[in-house]
């Protein structure tokens, strides 16, 4: 099953029990990091870059439903985007 892309307008939401708020997503990303290292040999990544990513799977935290996800709009999208014109 192919998993929805969100949006700034849309979200996620579970067809079997409605949860809105807790998924967990496999996915897989190729990115760009620029790690700093401190003199101790500790790095830390200040700058992320996305190149491609791909959601393989959402998984439901509430019933744990596989793949049962779809779009619904964010709350206040529409008003955001009439603002915003």
């Amino acid at each position: 099953m192919t998993v929805p892309a969100l949006t700034a307008e849309t979200r996620w939401r579970c067809t079997l029990c409605g949860n809105l708020t807790r998924f967990d997503v496999t996915r897989t990303a190729k990115v760009v990091e620029y790690l700093h290292f401190d003199l101790a040999g500790d790095s830390k990544v200040e700058e992320t870059e996305v190149l491609a990513e791909t959601v393989e799977s959402v998984r439901c935290r509430w019933c744990n439903a596989v793949d049962q996800v779809e779009l619904v709009d964010r709350p206040g999208a529409e008003a955001e985007a009439a603002d915003q014109a």
